[in-house]
Order: structure tokens, then sequence, then C-alpha cells
């Protein structure tokens, strides 16, 4: 069996390639240049590099190594669609049909080009089940009464500005809305938020209503826990049953020693 890696930034797609490689698949992989972990090259049967926009490259590269699926993980650093991408023709054929740039116009429009092709998306988690998050306080201390009330309006106006496609997480604290996270993405978001929450600011990252959750699911992971406690966050809250976690024996352990409460809930 062969599956189609597309692959950005973060541990997620050696993860993949882990469980692909377990399950009997044989992983080809397109690695976004200034993305993708060069430790890929491990744990995939072949790899090409590519830069942002090469959708025709991509589509040659898999067609032509017998591929129809394939997933879409790993983050791209939203800024860099400013700066640095190199659009194919192919690309700049479905930048032409998109009424707005946001996220997930364009993932959906280059999905539908690949699945044109003969070329299946995948869910991001059909091979990591275990990464969805369960419902539940997984820490030793729980939200208190006050951070429960900021979790409450930060999941409201998180789906909010999820339904209009803007980001994933809100920072909140003490009944204000501190951040609201754009293309410079959850971490810069919480560094702004806790620099505004006087040691109280509270996190909320959440599904878009309107999400295809086959790609840019909200994922945290230690790398979270280790910003809110330099930015001095006290809670973090995540949808259950969407949200993929990372490194979650260690996450857990950071966030209990630093004090954090940390809940995956699936509605307020």
């Amino acid at each position: 069996m062969k599956i189609g890696l597309i692959a950005g930034g973060g541990q997620f797609p050696i993860l993949f390639a882990k469980a692909a490689n377990r399950k009997g698949f044989a992983v080809y992989a397109a690695a976004y240049l200034k993305e993708a972990d060069p430790a890929i090259k491990d744990h995939v049967a072949s790899l090409e590099w590519m830069h942002l926009g090469q959708v025709g490259r991509l589509i040659r590269y898999f067609n032509r190594n017998g591929i129809d699926q394939a997933v879409m993980l790993g983050a791209i650093r939203k800024t860099r669609l400013f700066t640095d991408v190199k659009p194919d023709m192919k690309a700049i054929r479905i930048a032409a049909n998109l009424k707005a740039m946001h996220d997930d116009g364009i993932l959906r429009a280059f999905a539908g080009a690949m699945e044109n092709e003969g070329i299946k998306i995948r869910p991001s988690t059909f091979l990591l089940p275990e990464l969805i998050a369960e419902k539940g306080c997984w820490t030793r201390r729980k939200p208190n009464r006050a951070e429960n009330a900021d979790i409450v309006l930060g999941w409201k106006i998180a789906k909010e500005i999820g339904r209009m496609d803007i980001g994933q997480c809100i920072v909140v604290g003490g009944g204000s809305v501190l951040a609201v996270e754009a293309v410079e993405g959850t971490d810069e978001t919480v560094r702004r938020g806790g620099a505004l929450g006087n040691g109280e600011a509270v996190v909320v990252k959440i599904c878009k209503p309107n999400q295809d959750t086959r790609f840019d699911v909200p994922a945290i992971g230690s790398g979270t826990i280790r910003t809110m406690i330099d930015a001095r966050a006290r809670a973090l809250a995540i949808e259950a049953g969407k949200a993929v976690v990372f490194d979650r024996e260690e996450m857990i352990r950071m966030a209990d020693n630093a004090g954090i409460a940390v809940t995956a809930i699936d509605g307020v």
C-alpha cells in the first residue's frame, strides 16, 4: 500500500509516517522547504522537497509514483504566504477562483484540485486516532470559577472568529478579550495575551465551526505549555474530539509543575 504525505512543519508529519510504516504503508512525502523537519527523510520511502505554491509539481510527483490517497499534515507559517511563495500555473488557476485568501478556502480549493487529479485527501488523524483530545480535565488543578467564566466567554468568541475564518485561538482574562489569533499563529497570540493578562490569562483553542477536519485541525503540545509558562497564562481549554495533542504526558507534566489547568470540553 502507498500513501502520499504533504508535509509542513512540526512533529505531526513524522508521527504520521511512523504510524503509516507500522501499518504497512509506503510513504511518499512532498515536504515544504523551510517548514518540514529534515528528519522526515528517515521515515519515508520517497521524499521530494518543494516550495509553497508548486501544486502542479506536487501532483506530477504523486502521479508518477502511483499515489491515489494522501494526507496534509504539519504547520505552514501563514506569514510566509505574503513573502515566500512560488506559485506555478496550477496554483495561480486555483487562486484565481478564490473569493478570499482565507485558510479554509485555500485548503479546500487545494484539496479539490488534488481530488480532481484522482488523489483522495484523507483525514489527518485516520492513522493516529490516539492523538485526538478526549473530554475532561487532564491536570491536577482544575480551572477555578473565574477561569471557567473566561473559558465560556473565550469559547463563544473563538467560535465566532472561527466562523469568519480568522483564527482558532482566543486569550481572555478577567472577562476581557486580551488577544485574537490571526496570521501570527497561536504562540504569538498567547504571548500577546499573556503580556496583558497580569498572570491571569486563559487560552481557548477550538475547531472552526465550518472547518474541514481533513486538515488544519487545532493542535497543542508541550510547546504550547512552554509558551503559556513564559506568558504567565493560567489555564488552557481545547475542543474535545477535534483537537490533536502531541507529547501528551510531557505536556501534562509541565502543566502540573507550573500550576496550569488544562481541560478539553465539547461545548459551553
